[in-house]
């Protein structure tokens, strides 16, 4: 009974705060929908000669078909009834969208955490190579994605690369610069003596990398695979604009700034939400079960 007690208290306390900020947020999201949205109603549902309520106007600002941003339960109604009422390989349904932008995100996000590992190892065992590519790989994230991303796609599609390759191309360039920088930070933070015993029983390079360098550094790698996942899926949501392509949620952010359909902008903003939440609790739970087996937690 105590215990439950325990766990019911711990849940109220950490449960409120983030109730009150959401709250909150809704509180705020509804007075920015009635003030934006006013003028149009105004203009364009209302009788401004006959005159309206203040009621009235909150309603039409609330259920407009095209809003200049939707309020929260619009946006609520189009995410649910995308859904369950399309078939999941429909590309009405935002599922559809996720596996696309899923699949290139997770190729982006393995292809970028090999690169990383692979050039801070040489880094870290190379005077020359942190000279000569540590510049480069800092300068690199200085170009803007949305300058690269077309000049990624016309290069890879006039070698005959199309689909996932491409997309997953640009989500790697924004992962592997994380872990890169982490990953050379953890794999120099064992100290001194640490690597002087290794020495004293004859340790080659490979050996103090696997046995010592590699598990001092997995506190350092597992933050920065968080933010290269969740960078790789704006990567991967940037690559699908330029090509128009018909599916991802990138194209469907794309159609609906064509089309004026602000709910489907705002769906898909809370579907690609959801999906990076997704993706960092899944490498969250990668880094929890690592680090208790190694015993770290």
């Amino acid at each position: 009974m105590a215990e439950q007690r325990h766990w019911a208290q711990r849940a109220w306390h950490s449960g409120l705060p983030v109730g009150v900020v959401v709250l909150a947020l809704l509180l705020a999201w509804y007075l920015a929908a009635w003030a934006l949205n006013a003028p149009g109603a105004i203009e364009r549902v209302l009788d401004a000669d006959a005159g309206y309520t203040w009621q009235e106007l909150f309603h039409a600002t609330m259920t407009m078909e095209r809003p200049l941003m939707p309020a929260p339960h619009q946006v609520a109604l189009d995410f649910y009834g995308s859904l369950t009422e399309w078939p999941i390989d429909h590309p009405r349904n935002l599922l559809y969208h996720v596996g696309v932008t899923g699949q290139s995100t997770l190729v982006g996000f393995v292809m970028g955490t090999l690169l990383g590992l692979l050039l801070s190892v040489l880094i870290v065992h190379s005077r020359t190579l942190d000279r000569a590519l540590m510049p480069w790989i800092v300068a690199s994230q200085t170009v803007p994605v949305l300058a690269i991303a077309p000049i990624v796609l016309v290069i890879l599609g006039s070698l005959g690369f199309s689909g996932v390759a491409p997309k997953a191309v640009i989500a790697m360039y924004l992962c592997f610069f994380p872990v890169t920088v982490a990953t050379v930070v953890g794999l120099r933070s064992p100290q001194t003596i640490e690597t002087e015993m290794l020495h004293t029983y004859a340790a080659t390079r490979w050996q103090t990398l696997w046995l010592l360098r590699l598990p001092a550094a997995l506190p350092f790698l597992f933050p920065a695979l968080r933010v290269g996942i969740s960078a790789g899926l704006v990567g991967a949501m940037v690559a699908e604009l330029p090509t128009g392509a018909q599916a991802g949620l990138g194209a469907r952010l794309l159609t609906g700034s064509y089309y004026g359909q602000t709910v489907q902008i705002w769906s898909a903003l809370v579907m690609s939400a959801l999906l990076g939440l997704t993706l960092t609790a899944a490498v969250a739970l990668v880094e929890r079960l690592v680090l208790r087996k190694r015993g770290g937690v």
